[in-house]
């Protein structure tokens, strides 16, 4: 399974920001039996499973190389079909709405009377980034991105944690590492730039998209996933903290997310309350007749 593209644009800017430090550290990393990577894999499928919907309130900060903001939404989720969202600021009046599919992005700009309705592959050609709404799924549900029963892993201890990472050559795993926002390896050294950059050719050649996941040692949760594009040196650095048990299923209450591309960055947290899982949702969206196209 592949999550491609990782970089979620303007609906991510939206949705799922975050603005402040969240490398997970253990308080006192201990010595951890090793464990097999085909047992630790089996842990986290046994633990991807997804409701059918998703409704929550969320207050949103975000910040971007040019601009920090902070909201409240109301978020909607139907699995594989469509994440709807009411960005609600100040005393419950709506100021935006954005309807993200499969294949589509549509956002209503209700500030400047303004919409902006298109498939994917334009939002990318319009805001430099392309929605992915399995990805935003996934994350919003706390689980294993892009994990394959297929696949092949490596497992590992590293800061108190389980790592369960794509079984590529170390240089790529590297690789992926060195090119993270965050220094995610603080006592690792990083490669020399000329061999960051041949690696990453070789990346392009291969289309190579690499894993990694963090496991709690204590609950075997999961609390953080690594998603790089090497090929298109593209990242998604997804943490997920303050975990609920929700109608049967493990839901965090928190979550930040690191988005980037070459010039392009968006860093931000998403925190959840009255969480509802399973219940019939509607998502409204309508474009005003008033309404006109963004840019004109």
């Amino acid at each position: 399974m592949r999550v491609r593209p990782l970089i979620t644009g303007l609906a991510a800017a939206l949705l799922l920001p975050a603005c402040r430090s969240t490398r997970p550290v253990a308080a006192k990393p201990r010595d951890l039996h090793p464990l097999p990577a085909p047992e630790l894999a089996a842990i986290l499928a046994s633990k991807a499973v997804q409701p059918r919907s998703m409704g929550a309130k969320a207050d949103i900060s975000f910040a971007t190389a040019t601009e920090k903001r902070s909201s409240k939404a109301h978020l909607r989720l139907v699995c594989d079909s469509a994440l709807w969202v009411s960005i609600t600021p100040a005393l419950g009046i709506e100021v935006a709405r954005v309807l993200l599919t499969p294949d589509s992005l549509k956002i209503i700009d209700k500030l400047h009377d303004q919409y902006w309705a298109g498939d994917t592959a334009q939002a990318r050609a319009r805001f430099g980034m392309q929605p992915g709404l399995k990805l935003l799924q996934e994350a919003l549900l706390g689980l294993p991105i892009g994990l394959d029963a297929e696949e092949k892993y490596r497992s590992g201890r590293e800061d108190g944690m389980y790592t369960l990472a794509s079984r590529e050559k170390r240089k790529f795993i590297r690789a992926a590492e060195d090119i993270a926002p965050g220094d995610t390896l603080p006592g690792d050294r990083d490669m020399r730039e000329k061999r960051l950059e041949r690696t990453l050719r070789k990346a392009e050649k291969r289309d190579l998209m690499v894993y990694k996941y963090w496991i709690e040692p204590d609950s075997m949760a999961l609390g953080r996933v690594l998603v790089s594009d090497l090929g298109r040196d593209q990242q998604a650095d997804v943490r997920y903290m303050d975990r609920k048990a929700i109608s049967g299923y493990s839901i965090p209450a928190r979550v930040a997310l690191s988005l980037s591309a070459p010039g392009q960055l968006v860093q931000g947290t998403l925190e959840l309350d009255r969480i509802q899982l399973n219940e019939p949702l509607s998502l409204p969206f309508r474009i005003p007749e008033k309404f006109t196209p963004m840019g004109q």
